[in-house]
């Protein structure tokens, strides 16, 4: 099993997207602070401002959301998913791309970061 942290503006927020949009499992919630969230054999941890991931760093750098890095979820058909977020107003940061191993797309979480949906050759 491998865990996946990511930051989030508003725990419940993100728990609604990762859960009715992508369809992950809510695992456990631990009010607004953390939300543990499972689709296969990954854990999506969402850490809120509240989480002991998001204090300030010994140089006082505050750990925030968003960035480039991100974790995969594969579908089976990407053109419907994509059709279905857009429907659903989903913030997408560019159009589908085809490359040797498959067809990809990257969407946004209400705090900005970025899921790769990915669907294999």
């Amino acid at each position: 099993m491998a865990q996946f942290r990511y930051l989030v503006s508003d725990v419940d927020e993100a728990v609604g997207f990762y859960r009715d949009k992508l369809g992950l499992q809510l695992v456990e919630q631990y009010g607004p602070a953390m939300a543990i969230l499972r689709t296969g054999d990954l854990d999506l941890w969402v850490a809120g401002p509240m989480a002991s991931a998001s204090k300030p760093m010994p140089d006082g750098t505050k750990p925030s959301p968003g960035g480039w890095n991100r974790c995969v979820l594969t579908v089976t058909n990407l053109v419907e998913k994509v059709a279905t977020l857009q429907g659903e107003n989903v913030h997408f940061r560019n159009e589908i791309v085809e490359g040797p191993g498959g067809k990809q797309i990257l969407c946004e979480d209400p705090s900005g970061n970025v899921i790769e949906l990915f669907e294999p050759s």
